[in-house]
């Protein structure tokens, strides 16, 4: 991750509690990096539906398809690692300490994949 990126997850990044529901508010320029991502891997998700249409050979079809997982992985990173640096940190200094249990769930789930 670039340390601009770095430093824009670190300072601007926070969760907010909106109610019943707690919400992220991420930096624009983090937000356009992560849309920018996503919309790269929506196309990599109909390339390889393409592809399957187009009989291509197993093993190009699986390739694409952990290049895919390797990006939506990356988008995940930098989701946990502004998580971390701003509303995990932010809701311990305010003594709620259940946000830990809450983010190791979370990695477990990124672990299983």
């Amino acid at each position: 991750m670039s340390h601009e990126l770095d430093q824009e997850l670190t300072e601007d990044s926070c969760c907010e509690d909106g109610g019943s529901q707690r919400k992220s508010h991420h930096p624009d320029k983090v937000k356009n990096n992560l849309v920018t991502r996503l919309n790269r891997i929506e196309g990599q998700i109909r390339g390889i539906k393409g592809l399957i249409e187009k009989d291509t050979y197993c093993d190009d079809v699986i390739n694409q398809i952990a290049a895919t997982q390797s990006a939506l992985n990356s988008v995940a990173k930098i989701l946990l690692e502004g998580h971390m640096k701003s509303c995990v940190v932010e809701r311990i200094q305010e003594g709620d300490f259940e946000v830990l249990d809450e983010v190791l769930v979370t990695i477990q789930k990124l672990m299983k994949k």
